[in-house]
């Protein structure tokens, strides 16, 4: 669903089409970081937010945990998960996290840019 949402609002900015697949794979990782690990209690949801600012998208995606995303360096090459936040990194210029203002959760968010990844 957050896909699709992404799309339909990446074909509505200029330029849009360009960061279509780094910022795909940047929601999909923390959309799923979310459902993983910020057991979402009933009730509370996993919320997405998308906007242009200048020439980067910023990639929202807010949830009812408290805890930091926190990347792994030392994830086995046979590995199944861990590297989630590595790609984020790979693929955004920069990333980060704040609490909710609502109290409780926090947003994690990336930019990505016209040009890719970090520099």
């Amino acid at each position: 669903m957050a896909r699709l949402h992404l799309r339909t609002f990446l074909a509505s900015v200029p330029g849009g089409g360009v960061l279509a697949h780094d910022a795909a794979v940047v929601l999909d990782e923390l959309v799923s970081n979310a459902v993983k690990h910020a057991r979402v209690s009933k009730g509370r949801r996993i919320y997405v937010r998308f906007e242009m600012v200048v020439d980067h998208l910023r990639l929202e995606v807010h949830d009812a945990s408290n805890e930091k995303p926190v990347i792994r360096r030392s994830t086995g090459l046979d590995a199944e998960s861990g590297r989630g936040l590595c790609l984020v990194e790979a693929l955004s210029v920069e990333w980060g996290f704040v609490p909710r203002p609502e109290g409780f959760g926090k947003i994690v968010w990336a930019l990505v840019g016209l040009g890719g990844g970090a520099s």
